[in-house]
Protein backbone atom coordinates (compact mmCIF):
# COMPACT_ATOMS: atom_id res chain seq x y z
CA UNK A 1 0.00 0.00 0.00
CA UNK A 2 3.23 2.36 0.63
CA UNK A 3 4.24 2.14 -2.83
CA UNK A 4 0.94 3.34 -4.40
CA UNK A 5 0.63 6.29 -1.34
CA UNK A 6 4.32 7.30 -2.20
CA UNK A 7 3.77 7.13 -6.22
CA UNK A 8 0.35 9.57 -5.44
CA UNK A 9 2.52 11.69 -3.35
CA UNK A 10 4.79 12.25 -6.14
CA UNK A 11 2.27 12.98 -8.80
CA UNK A 12 1.47 15.84 -6.66
CA UNK A 13 4.44 17.12 -5.37
CA UNK A 14 7.23 16.57 -8.01
CA UNK A 15 5.08 18.33 -10.03
CA UNK A 16 3.72 22.39 -9.47
CA UNK A 17 -0.21 20.67 -8.98
CA UNK A 18 0.36 20.45 -5.12
CA UNK A 19 1.84 24.30 -4.82
CA UNK A 20 -0.52 25.75 -7.25
CA UNK A 21 -3.29 24.43 -5.09
CA UNK A 22 -1.99 25.39 -2.38
CA UNK A 23 -1.37 28.91 -3.41
CA UNK A 24 -4.62 29.19 -4.20
CA UNK A 25 -6.18 28.32 -1.08
CA UNK A 26 -4.20 30.77 0.93
CA UNK A 27 -5.63 33.14 -1.87
CA UNK A 28 -9.21 32.24 -0.43
CA UNK A 29 -8.09 32.48 2.85
CA UNK A 30 -6.49 36.25 1.84
CA UNK A 31 -10.17 37.41 0.55
CA UNK A 32 -12.14 37.16 3.52
CA UNK A 33 -9.27 38.11 5.83
CA UNK A 34 -8.45 41.23 4.23
CA UNK A 35 -12.03 42.20 4.00
CA UNK A 36 -12.33 41.53 7.74
CA UNK A 37 -9.14 43.84 8.42
CA UNK A 38 -11.13 46.36 6.00
CA UNK A 39 -13.68 46.58 8.56
CA UNK A 40 -12.42 46.87 11.84
CA UNK A 41 -13.93 49.54 13.77
CA UNK A 42 -10.34 51.66 14.61
CA UNK A 43 -9.17 49.87 17.12
CA UNK A 44 -5.57 48.82 18.20
CA UNK A 45 -6.24 45.29 18.53
CA UNK A 46 -7.49 42.65 16.24
CA UNK A 47 -9.70 39.62 17.70
CA UNK A 48 -10.20 37.11 15.20
CA UNK A 49 -12.48 33.74 15.71
CA UNK A 50 -11.37 33.24 12.27
CA UNK A 51 -15.08 31.68 12.09
CA UNK A 52 -16.53 33.57 8.93
CA UNK A 53 -13.79 33.25 7.71
CA UNK A 54 -14.21 29.52 7.28
CA UNK A 55 -17.39 30.25 6.96
CA UNK A 56 -16.60 31.98 3.71
CA UNK A 57 -14.06 29.84 2.36
CA UNK A 58 -16.29 26.61 2.82
CA UNK A 59 -18.10 27.70 -0.36
CA UNK A 60 -14.92 28.11 -2.53
CA UNK A 61 -13.64 24.43 -1.48
CA UNK A 62 -16.36 23.22 -3.30
CA UNK A 63 -14.52 24.19 -6.72
CA UNK A 64 -11.02 22.52 -4.97
CA UNK A 65 -11.60 19.51 -4.05
CA UNK A 66 -12.77 18.00 -7.12
CA UNK A 67 -10.14 19.36 -9.02
CA UNK A 68 -8.00 17.52 -6.05
CA UNK A 69 -9.80 14.13 -6.57
CA UNK A 70 -10.60 14.42 -10.01
CA UNK A 71 -8.18 12.63 -11.62
CA UNK A 72 -7.58 9.73 -8.94
CA UNK A 73 -8.86 6.65 -10.79
CA UNK A 74 -9.76 8.62 -13.76
CA UNK A 75 -6.80 9.47 -15.40
CA UNK A 76 -5.45 5.96 -14.28
CA UNK A 77 -8.65 4.65 -16.59
CA UNK A 78 -7.53 7.39 -19.64
CA UNK A 79 -3.74 6.46 -19.48
CA UNK A 80 -4.57 2.46 -19.31
CA UNK A 81 -2.72 2.11 -16.28
CA UNK A 82 -5.56 1.14 -14.37
CA UNK A 83 -5.13 -2.38 -15.85
CA UNK A 84 -1.57 -2.69 -14.35
CA UNK A 85 -2.86 -1.18 -10.78
CA UNK A 86 -5.92 -3.92 -10.80
CA UNK A 87 -3.57 -7.15 -11.60
CA UNK A 88 -0.85 -5.67 -9.37
CA UNK A 89 -0.44 -8.16 -5.74
CA UNK A 90 -2.29 -4.78 -3.31
CA UNK A 91 -5.82 -5.48 -2.71
CA UNK A 92 -8.07 -3.06 -3.92
CA UNK A 93 -9.38 -2.16 -0.87
CA UNK A 94 -5.37 -0.71 0.04
CA UNK A 95 -5.47 0.93 -3.14
CA UNK A 96 -8.54 3.49 -2.47
CA UNK A 97 -7.06 3.66 1.08
CA UNK A 98 -4.11 4.91 -0.14
CA UNK A 99 -4.82 6.81 -3.03
CA UNK A 100 -7.57 8.58 0.24
CA UNK A 101 -4.45 9.03 2.45
CA UNK A 102 -2.29 10.66 -0.23
CA UNK A 103 -5.18 13.69 -1.24
CA UNK A 104 -5.33 13.43 1.78
CA UNK A 105 -2.33 14.46 2.68
CA UNK A 106 -2.35 17.24 0.04
CA UNK A 107 -5.24 18.79 1.74
CA UNK A 108 -3.46 18.33 5.05
CA UNK A 109 -0.51 20.43 3.64
CA UNK A 110 -2.78 23.01 2.12
CA UNK A 111 -4.55 23.64 5.36
CA UNK A 112 -0.81 24.23 7.31
CA UNK A 113 -0.15 26.51 4.90
CA UNK A 114 -3.02 28.85 5.97
CA UNK A 115 -1.74 28.58 9.55
CA UNK A 116 0.30 31.91 8.16
CA UNK A 117 -2.88 33.90 8.42
CA UNK A 118 -3.25 33.20 12.47
CA UNK A 119 -0.10 33.14 13.04
CA UNK A 120 0.42 36.89 11.93
CA UNK A 121 -2.68 38.06 13.66
CA UNK A 122 -1.53 36.56 16.73
CA UNK A 123 1.60 38.46 16.69
CA UNK A 124 -0.58 41.68 16.10
CA UNK A 125 -3.69 40.85 17.83
CA UNK A 126 -5.38 38.27 19.66
CA UNK A 127 -6.96 35.09 18.13
CA UNK A 128 -9.33 32.98 20.20
CA UNK A 129 -7.55 29.41 19.52
CA UNK A 130 -10.05 27.40 21.29
CA UNK A 131 -12.49 28.30 18.27
CA UNK A 132 -9.17 28.15 15.93
CA UNK A 133 -8.37 24.60 16.84
CA UNK A 134 -11.84 23.73 16.10
CA UNK A 135 -12.48 25.03 13.10
CA UNK A 136 -9.44 23.68 11.82
CA UNK A 137 -10.43 20.32 13.02
CA UNK A 138 -13.85 20.51 11.34
CA UNK A 139 -12.27 21.81 8.00
CA UNK A 140 -10.20 18.74 8.14
CA UNK A 141 -13.31 16.56 8.98
CA UNK A 142 -15.30 18.43 5.94
CA UNK A 143 -12.44 18.03 3.82
CA UNK A 144 -12.11 14.40 4.39
CA UNK A 145 -15.47 13.65 3.53
CA UNK A 146 -15.75 15.38 0.22
CA UNK A 147 -12.59 14.07 -0.63
CA UNK A 148 -13.93 10.63 -0.46
CA UNK A 149 -17.11 12.05 -2.34
CA UNK A 150 -14.47 13.17 -5.20
CA UNK A 151 -12.59 9.77 -5.20
CA UNK A 152 -16.03 7.72 -5.49
CA UNK A 153 -16.84 10.22 -8.41
CA UNK A 154 -13.92 10.02 -10.24
CA UNK A 155 -14.07 5.68 -10.54
CA UNK A 156 -17.11 6.45 -12.36
CA UNK A 157 -15.26 8.20 -15.07
CA UNK A 158 -12.00 8.47 -17.58
CA UNK A 159 -12.65 11.92 -18.01
CA UNK A 160 -11.14 14.10 -15.12
CA UNK A 161 -12.83 17.03 -16.05
CA UNK A 162 -16.41 15.69 -16.08
CA UNK A 163 -15.64 13.92 -12.81
CA UNK A 164 -14.57 17.82 -11.61
CA UNK A 165 -17.39 18.88 -12.73
CA UNK A 166 -19.97 16.41 -11.64
CA UNK A 167 -18.17 16.88 -8.36
CA UNK A 168 -18.75 20.38 -8.29
CA UNK A 169 -22.13 19.86 -8.61
CA UNK A 170 -22.84 17.65 -6.07
CA UNK A 171 -20.91 19.69 -3.39
CA UNK A 172 -22.70 22.21 -4.06
CA UNK A 173 -25.80 20.31 -3.64
CA UNK A 174 -25.10 18.74 -0.56
CA UNK A 175 -23.55 22.13 0.94
CA UNK A 176 -26.97 23.66 0.98
CA UNK A 177 -29.48 20.14 2.15
CA UNK A 178 -29.85 22.23 5.47
CA UNK A 179 -31.45 25.27 3.82
CA UNK A 180 -33.45 22.93 1.61
CA UNK A 181 -34.38 21.38 4.61
CA UNK A 182 -35.64 24.17 6.06
CA UNK A 183 -37.91 25.32 3.22
CA UNK A 184 -41.17 25.82 3.66
CA UNK A 185 -42.33 23.39 0.93
CA UNK A 186 -40.54 20.47 3.12
CA UNK A 187 -40.96 21.88 6.42
CA UNK A 188 -44.37 20.34 5.80
CA UNK A 189 -43.43 16.76 5.91
CA UNK A 190 -41.06 16.69 9.44
CA UNK A 191 -40.17 13.09 8.39
CA UNK A 192 -38.38 13.90 4.93
CA UNK A 193 -37.18 17.10 6.59
CA UNK A 194 -35.44 15.05 9.49
CA UNK A 195 -33.94 12.72 6.95
CA UNK A 196 -32.83 15.56 4.78
CA UNK A 197 -31.37 16.81 7.81
CA UNK A 198 -29.39 14.40 9.01
CA UNK A 199 -27.37 14.36 6.25
CA UNK A 200 -26.50 18.10 5.95
CA UNK A 201 -22.92 18.69 6.71
CA UNK A 202 -22.48 22.45 6.97
CA UNK A 203 -24.52 22.52 10.91
CA UNK A 204 -22.41 20.13 11.72
CA UNK A 205 -19.03 22.20 10.86
CA UNK A 206 -20.76 25.16 12.51
CA UNK A 207 -20.20 23.84 15.69
CA UNK A 208 -16.22 23.30 15.14
CA UNK A 209 -16.07 26.45 13.77
CA UNK A 210 -18.02 27.78 16.86
CA UNK A 211 -15.78 26.42 19.15
CA UNK A 212 -17.23 22.96 19.81
CA UNK A 213 -16.37 19.19 19.42
CA UNK A 214 -19.09 16.65 19.87
CA UNK A 215 -18.60 13.57 19.18
CA UNK A 216 -22.09 12.67 17.07
CA UNK A 217 -20.39 15.22 14.80
CA UNK A 218 -17.00 13.13 14.56
CA UNK A 219 -19.23 9.76 14.20
CA UNK A 220 -21.21 11.61 11.12
CA UNK A 221 -17.62 12.93 8.78
CA UNK A 222 -16.15 9.50 9.80
CA UNK A 223 -19.25 7.44 8.70
CA UNK A 224 -19.13 9.70 6.11
CA UNK A 225 -15.33 8.84 4.94
CA UNK A 226 -16.39 4.88 5.13
CA UNK A 227 -19.13 4.53 3.56
CA UNK A 228 -18.04 6.97 0.56
CA UNK A 229 -14.24 4.11 0.53
CA UNK A 230 -16.79 1.74 0.77
CA UNK A 231 -18.90 2.56 -2.47
CA UNK A 232 -15.51 3.33 -4.39
CA UNK A 233 -13.78 -0.30 -3.54
CA UNK A 234 -17.34 -1.63 -4.49
CA UNK A 235 -17.22 0.27 -7.71
CA UNK A 236 -13.55 -0.28 -9.03
CA UNK A 237 -14.01 -3.99 -7.35
CA UNK A 238 -17.04 -4.22 -10.20
CA UNK A 239 -14.89 -3.03 -13.29
CA UNK A 240 -11.97 -5.75 -11.74
CA UNK A 241 -14.52 -8.67 -12.21
CA UNK A 242 -16.24 -7.10 -15.42
CA UNK A 243 -12.46 -6.64 -17.48
CA UNK A 244 -11.82 -9.84 -16.02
Amino acid sequence: MFPIYKKELQSFFYTPFAYAMAALFMLLFTLPLASAISNMNGTNTLHFSFTEMFYSVILYFIFLLPILTMRTFADERKNGTEVLLMTSPVSVAKIVIAKFLANLTVYLFMLVCTLFFPIITAIKGHVVISQLICAYIGIFCWGAMYIALGMLISSFTENSIIAAIIGEVIMFILLFVDNFANSGFISQFPKLQSILYSFAAQPRFAYFSEGFIRLSDLVFFGSAVIVLLSWTFISIEKRRWNRG
